[in-house]
Order: C-alpha cells, then sequence, then structure tokens
C-alpha cells in the first residue's frame, strides 16, 4: 500500500528566529533557506513580512531565489500584513500566505476583545483577502490547544469555504497532551463537514517537553502537514525539532502511514548551519544530531554494534548526514576546489573582490590548521561577511597574558569609527580581562548574558566558535566569532554584538506571532 505524503513546513526562520538573541540577517536567512530546499523542505516560512522592513526584504530575496519549495510569509489576520506578505512573495515559484487569529476563550476576551461571531468574521474576511493574491492560503487558530472544540469546528469550516488550503491546528503554549491533542485532530477531521477540502497541520511547542510526541499523535490521528524547525529552534522552550519527526516517520513505518520526501542526509549539514549562524550550540545528548547520537560508551553496546549494527541503533548515522559533509580542503587547494565547494553548500558573494576575500582568509585558516573542513568555511564565510559589513568597531590588536598564580591582563587596540584606540585590563581570566577593555573603550554598557564556546571541528586545531549574547534597555543581541585562537574568537564575538547595537538590528514584533 502507497504511503501518504507528510508535508514537512519549516519554520526556522520565522518562528525560530522568535528564540531571545537569534536574530537573522538576510545573508544568513537566505544560507539557510538554500540548506533547507537542498534537503527537500517542501514549505519555508520565510518570516513575517510586515514585522520589519528587514523581514520583508528577507522574504523577498528568498521567495526570488528558492525554486524547489513553496516560500511562505505570516501575516496576522488584516489587509495591511495580508498586502505586504503578497509582495513580498510576488517573486516566488510557488507561495503561500499564512494568516492566523486567536481562536481560544482566554485570547479572544483579553486580547482581541472580540465576540466569537466577530472572529469568525474576521477570520474569514483575512482568507478571502488572502485568496485574492495566491490560491496557497493556510489559516491558523492561534491557541487552538486552549479553544473549544465546537467553536474550532465553526470556525474552520468557514475558512475553508472561504478559500483556506491549509489548516493549522497550533498548541501555541505547549499545554497539550499526546493522546488528547491526537483525540482533538481526529474530532475535527470527522466533525467538520468539509474537512477533506484542506490539509490539516500542526504547531507543536515545546513548553512540556511534548511538541514532537504531541506532532507525532497528531500525525496518526489524520494531519498530513508538521510545521517544525531545525534543531527545534523556537520561542521559549522552542518547537518539534525537524530532524526528529522526519526520522521518527521514516524510522518506524510500521505505525506510520505516511512518509516526507526529506534529503535526511542534508540533516546534520544544516543542523550544523543553523547552530552557528544562530550561536544556540546543539547539546551533544540531542536525538538524531547532537554529538553523542552514534556513540557507544557502553562495552556491551560497542560488541553489540560491531557484530551487527541493528543490535542498538535504529538508524544509520550517515543516513542523516553524518561523515558525509566533510569535504577536506588544505592550503594546498585551489581557487577552482574552494568556489566549487562554496557552491555546493549554496554559499555566493556579492563580487569577485568579495570572493577574493574569503579566498584569502581561507589560505591563511589552511596555514594555521591542517584540514580545512565544511564547518569551517561556514563559519570563514560569516566572519568574511561581517567584516565588509560597516563596522563601528574593529579590532585591531589584541595581546593577553596569563600565567599561574598571576592575575591575567589583557590589551586592545580598536578602531573606532575610523580612530585607533587602545585599553589594557586584568580579569579572572584572558578572556574576561579582553572584554573588560573592550568595554573600557566601547563604553556599551551592556550586561553580557550568555558566553559560549564550541569547537567547530574535532582536534587541537579546530577553530573555536563564541557566542556571546549581550542585553541593553531591553534589546538582545547575539555576536559570533572564529578563530584558533579562543581569546580572539572571543573579542571578535564580543565586537560582532556591539556592532549589532550600533547598527540598530532590532525587529518589530507587532504582535506575538507564535502560532
Amino acid at each position: 500500500m502507497s504511503k501518504e505524503r507528510l508535508i514537512i513546513f519549516d519554520t526556522t526562520l520565522r518562528d525560530g528566529e522568535q528564540s531571545p538573541g537569534a536574530t537573522m540577517d538576510q545573508d544568513e536567512k537566505l544560507r539557510i533557506a538554500k540548506a533547507l530546499e537542498r534537503m527537500k523542505v517542501d514549505v519555508i516560512e520565510a518570516g513575517f513580512a510586515i514585522a520589519s522592513q528587514g523581514d520583508f526584504l528577507s522574504v523577498k530575496a528568498i521567495a526570488d531565489t528558492v525554486r524547489e519549495s513553496t516560500i511562505c510569509s505570516l501575516a496576522r489576520a488584516k489587509a495591511s500584513d495580508i498586502d505586504r506578505a503578497a509582495e513580498a512573495l510576488a517573486g516566488a515559484e510557488s507561495g503561500r500566505i499564512h494568516t492566523f487569529l486567536a481562536t481560544s476563550p482566554i485570547h479572544m476576551q483579553h486580547k482581541l476583545r472580540l465576540e466569537p461571531d466577530q472572529v469568525v468574521e474576521h477570520a474569514v474576511a483575512a482568507v478571502k483577502h488572502a485568496r485574492n493574491h495566491m490560491g496557497d492560503v493556510e489559516f491558523s487558530c492561534e491557541d487552538a490547544g486552549r479553544s473549544e472544540l465546537d467553536f474550532l469546528c465553526r470556525i474552520i469550516e468557514a475558512v475553508i469555504d472561504a478559500g483556506a488550503t491549509t489548516i493549522n491546528i497550533p498548541d501555541t503554549v505547549g499545554y497539550a497532551i499526546p493522546e488528547q491533542y491526537g483525540h482533538t485532530i481526529g474530532q475535527l477531521l470527522a466533525r467538520i463537514p468539509n474537512a477533506d477540502k484542506a490539509v490539516f497541520s500542526v504547531h507543536c511547542h515545546n513548553d512540556l517537553g511534548l511538541a514532537v510526541a504531541n506532532s507525532l499523535a497528531a500525525v496518526q490521528a489524520g494531519a498530513r502537514q508538521v510545521e517544525c524547525t531545525i534543531n527545534g529552534l523556537g520561542e521559549r522552550a522552542g518547537n518539534a525539532s525537524l530532524e526528529e519527526i522526519v526520522m521518527a516517520v521514516r524510522t518506524r513505518q510500521d505505525l506510520f502511514n505516511v512518509d516526507t520526501g526529506i534529503n535526511a542526509k542534508e540533516i546534520v549539514p544544516t543542523s550544523k548551519m543553523v547552530s552557528q549562524i544562530t550561536g544556540f550550540p546543539v547539546q551533544p545528548n540531542k536525538a538524531i544530531v547532537g554529538a553523542n547520537a552514534f556513540a557507544h560508551e557502553s562495552g556491551i553496546h560497542q560488541d553489540g554494534v560491531l557484530k551487527h549494527r541493528e543490535t542498538y541503533e535504529i538508524m544509520s548515522a550517515e543516513d542523516v548526514g553524518w561523515h558525509t559533509n566533510r569535504m577536506v580542503l588544505g592550503k594546498h587547494s585551489g581557487r577552482a576546489a574552494f568556489r566549487a565547494r562554496l557552491d555546493e553548500l549554496g554559499i555566493t558573494f556579492a563580487s569577485e573582490a568579495a570572493m577574493n576575500e574569503a579566498f584569502q582568509r581561507f589560505k591563511d585558516l589552511a596555514d594555521k590548521k591542517h584540514e580545512v573542513f565544511d564547518e569551517d568555511l561556514q563559519a570563514l564565510v560569516s566572519d568574511t561577511k561581517k567584516a565588509a559589513e560597516e563596522e563601528r568597531f574593529k579590532l585591531v590588536l589584541l595581546e593577553a597574558t596569563a600565567r599561574t598564580g598571576e592575575t591575567p591582563e589583557a590589551r586592545i587596540v580598536l578602531a573606532i569609527d575610523g580612530q585607533e584606540r587602545e585599553a589594557t585590563s586584568t580579569g579572572a581570566g584572558p578572556v574576561d580581562a579582553a572584554f573588560k577593555a573592550i568595554e573600557m573603550l566601547a563604553e556599551s554598557h551592556s550586561i553580557l548574558q550568555l558566553y559560549s564556546v564550541n569547537a567547530i571541528t574535532a582536534g587541537t586545531d579546530s577553530q573555536g566558535e563564541v557566542t556571546v549574547r549581550l542585553e541593553k534597555g531591553g534589546r538582545i543581541v547575539n555576536g559570533h566569532g572564529a578563530d584558533v585562537d579562543i581569546i580572539t574568537a572571543s573579542a571578535k564575538a564580543y565586537l560582532n554584538a556591539l556592532n549589532h547595537f550600533a547598527a540598530g538590528l532590532e525587529r518589530a514584533h507587532p504582535q506575538a506571532a507564535d502560532v
């Protein structure tokens, strides 16, 4: 018996970006979108077009570039939002408008301040307006998990009649339990007369650690689209993890009468890219994409795997992209090989000069470490593109000393608005001293919320990748830096965050779009 298609709707670039500090620039979003396209994701929610000019331009760039996936933009149930989304999606090969409205009593009463009849009226009007722009329209019942079943049946029937082609039933606050959530989906499909005219979708949050379990229960009850993110990124505790949904369905074909079109070999490379760009490390014991996901410490397990892999492994590491993305370059690699690998990774440059700058950085890195892997290239490209931007703060010189029994010290020379300034400071360690020296010059008065260090690849010659999260006046920004010297990488990350503050990078959310 043939399997039905489970549509994978990725919202890493929209809901995932709502994680505090996870803001991505247009180039980074485009890189991730291209990776999702290589993975054969069915629908990419590229952003919330009306949220800001930056969001609009990012959605437009992705719609104009990605050809193999449907590109979606979120919009509140307002004509202005829907028009802006349609404008951003104009160049898409396949576009979708995703509009939403709250349906739970608590939201209707306290947030919308509308009666149920008015909510239905607004929802129908929004869907009809969206259908005037394009044929693919998704409607979400925000906070469906706490909505009354009879009202859900009523509003969903009405928006399907109005032209909605996908109906999303989100567990907005992560409140659902699998058995109960699956039952809700089953009841909606059974009770709504025109349910067969739309695809039913689920969007689950992980506040109780049940996002994937709830999503899978919904699939078994008849949902045929799952909204998810790479690495489970997202608001609060995150969303259902794409990699876990895809591999659960694929591994348990005895239980699921569906399968996806995902190219699973792209899962790990994409996971690493998203982690590097957002600065959110993947925990080692994370399913599928964690460093320990296919590691075996127990002697009994090791013996079993050596004799027959399936004794302790239900999936192949190679099937999800482990050890398949290691195109090794070195100091003898030429420009053609470098360019070819960047093309395979979906990385492009605006000019030949930018390409030459990246190649020179690659050669410098290859002189410092024997082998350069894909992960190194991703970090190198990020650093190259940041360096090409207008930066208020630039690192000119860093000297750091640390001796046993003595107080560490750092000397920093920065170019601030083109003028070189110098400061020296001591600290609890060389990184602490470097940050204090930077602050003496920058006087940002920001608060360090996160300092995270990860090795990009294995080995003591690995580049260190540092994420710094700063808060100032309620604004949160992430800074990233990579270098074989961890203190230099740390200084780069701190300065990158300060440059985000200086550039005024922020996103305006007209409404908490946590559907």
